[in-house]
């Protein structure tokens, strides 16, 4: 009995590890044919690791992977090493790129009447701004950019306060004395024409080139949201913060309608469960950053000045009432984007 009981083990335990091994060789094709089966997800930014923006893509990424696990193949690619800035929209269109970071300059580009969104000291404090992209005004404008070009917009983030940083300490209080500063602006026209508003000369240039050109010289400044400067470090190419507050700015993940529509209901919303996630993560970052930017800069050596603000938004607002894009704005979007929250 025992020899019989013996063998019949050993024969349960060859046919067991058979079993096991056969598993074990097809574990690769599985895996192969569930990634085979996922969306890949290419998601292009401008932006370092360091920055709020980018780390919220990290948390994107792992919400996706957690409420729809095998659906989605999410590749993040950071500091423009996939698209240059201002390239996504046109990638996106052509089916390259399945998701970007985009701004409201970037959508003007192609809305002219959108331009009204690119005002400086249009928006009043992060509160605002979603009072306004999640309402009405906003819902219009996201029917819009999926109508005329084709993109889905799912949220604005809130990206910062935008602030003047100089290569040198120089008086600054009103926007007469930015006069003669090479003030790098990315290179959309509402981008520049906002530079110039401000009293600089304003001077286009990607992102990824900026600290380099801080430290030769090429430029004298740039404007930027401080998180952003701080993950960037530009604290050490600079000396001088001008607080203008010009800005109060976002981004909208943004992605390519095609793909879009290409969803079902669930994958659909497992990317807008997943970016209200990111959402939060980011603007709560961004916000608690900005607090103690100011303290930080001035640890770094780096001066902080205060101008008198109300001048620079006098001759901004000024100069977009007047110029060629305001003739375009929809007429009482600038009435219904004040009252937005209030």
């Amino acid at each position: 009995m025992e020899n019989r009981i013996g063998k019949c083990a050993g024969s349960i335990g060859r046919r067991t590890f058979l079993a096991a091994g056969t598993a074990a060789l097809a574990m690769p094709f599985v895996v192969g044919a569930a990634r085979a089966d996922a969306k890949v997800l290419r998601i292009s930014t401008p932006g370092g690791p360091d920055e709020w923006q980018s780390k919220a893509l990290a948390q994107f990424k792992s919400e996706l992977d957690k409420s729809a696990p095998g659906a989605f193949d999410v590749q993040i690619h950071l500091s423009g090493t996939l698209f240059g800035q201002g390239t996504e929209i046109e990638a996106m269109q052509r089916g390259n790129l399945e998701c970007a970071l985009t701004s409201p300059q970037d959508i003007s580009n192609l809305i002219p009447e959108y331009s009204i969104f690119t005002t400086g000291y249009l928006m009043r404090d992060p509160a605002h701004l979603d009072a306004v992209y999640d309402g009405e005004v906003g819902a219009e404008y996201k029917a819009r950019a999926a109508k005329d070009l084709s993109l889905h917009i799912v949220r604005s983030q809130y990206l910062g306060t935008r602030h003047v940083i100089l290569r040198q300490v120089r008086d600054v209080k009103t926007p007469a004395d930015m006069a003669g500063l090479k003030l790098r602006m990315p290179g959309s026209e509402t981008w520049q024409f906002l530079g110039n508003a401000l009293g600089a000369n304003a001077t286009p240039l990607a992102f990824e080139e900026v600290y380099l050109a801080m430290q030769t010289g090429t430029i004298d400044g740039l404007e930027n949201p401080l998180p952003d400067a701080m993950a960037a470090k530009f604290y050490e190419v600079s000396k001088q913060v001008v607080l203008t507050g010009h800005m109060v700015s976002n981004v909208f993940f943004t992605l390519a309608g095609g793909f879009w529509d290409g969803l079902g209901d669930d994958q659909k919303k497992a990317i807008e469960a997943a970016e209200a996630v990111a959402k939060k993560f980011n603007d709560d970052g961004v916000i608690s950053t900005e607090k103690d930017a100011a303290s930080f800069f001035e640890g770094k050596g780096v001066k902080v000045t205060t101008p008198d603000v109300a001048s620079f938004r006098d001759q901004v607002q000024k100069k977009f009432l007047e110029s060629k894009f305001a003739q375009s704005w929809p007429k009482g979007m600038l009435d219904r984007i004040n009252k937005a929250g209030a």
